[in-house]
């Protein structure tokens, strides 16, 4: 059952996908200003799709520390499903991303319509101060920054390597940044297929007191996520690597 589950489900997300990417044509070309509206719709059907075709329930634990203005909120990154959420949990998301993502057809066009902010893979101090004047543009647009320090999906439990971005980010706008734990690998998994049923839970944590010094803030991040994993009952985090900024590779993190 949970393999036709996962074969409507995603049966059903490149419907949507499709159908509501040829309906966003007369949104690029008309009333731009509506692209993060409607991305947001589409988030939230192919959130609602996943409950009610696989069973996959999402609960929130520590939303009173989002603060009311712009943040950097640093989220462990597992699986898909960790891209599209935040959608909808916030009011004005805009996401770090690899700058592959803005070629896809239909899609690619809407993400940058929508605020996001695309990264270089390979941009080295080019990308870095590309990614703080967009950092600078989302403060002043009160926007909420999603970013996954780790730059690539983890399975649960596991911690990689932290991309100095954030550290960047934190110490360059001086925005408060939000540590995320979640567990949405367990029924989510990296490049999966199938998606198993239960509750995939996204736990947030109080903001970092350390956001001007950039070598404190990757093991800060690092230590609110194995606090927020250990206390709220999420697989126990094994550092695979070392997170100090000196360790770190140059580049920003992205999804």
């Amino acid at each position: 059952m949970t393999f036709v589950r996962a074969c409507i489900f995603n049966l059903y997300f490149f419907v949507l996908t499709l159908v509501m990417g040829i309906a966003a044509l007369p949104i690029r070309a008309f009333i731009p200003s509506c692209a993060l509206s409607y991305a947001q719709a589409w988030t939230r059907l192919t959130i609602r799709g996943l409950k009610l075709i696989c069973g996959i329930r999402v609960v929130v634990h520590g939303r009173e520390h989002l603060p009311d203005g712009p943040c950097l909120l640093a989220c462990q990154h597992q699986s898909a499903f960790d891209t599209l959420v935040w959608m909808n949990m916030v009011e004005r998301p805009t996401y770090v991303m690899k700058s592959e993502l803005t070629r896809i057809p239909l899609v690619g066009p809407m993400l940058l319509l929508t605020g996001m902010i695309p990264v270089e893979r390979t941009g080295g101090a080019k990308a870095l101060r590309a990614l703080l004047a967009a950092t600078d543009k989302a403060r002043e647009d009160h926007r909420q920054i999603i970013i996954f320090p780790e730059g690539t999906r983890m399975p649960p439990g596991k911690i990689g390597k932290l991309h100095p971005g954030i550290a960047a980010m934190a110490a360059h706008s001086g925005l408060p940044v939000i540590p995320v734990a979640t567990d949405s690998g367990q029924h989510w998994g990296r490049n999966a297929f199938i998606k198993h049923p239960g509750t995939i839970h996204i736990v947030l944590g109080p903001p970092l007191a350390c956001t001007t010094k950039r070598a404190q803030i990757l093991p800060a991040i690092v230590t609110a996520w194995e606090d927020l994993s250990r206390d709220n009952g999420l697989p126990l985090l094994t550092q695979a690597v070392d997170n100090s900024v000196g360790n770190s590779a140059t580049t920003p993190a992205k999804q």
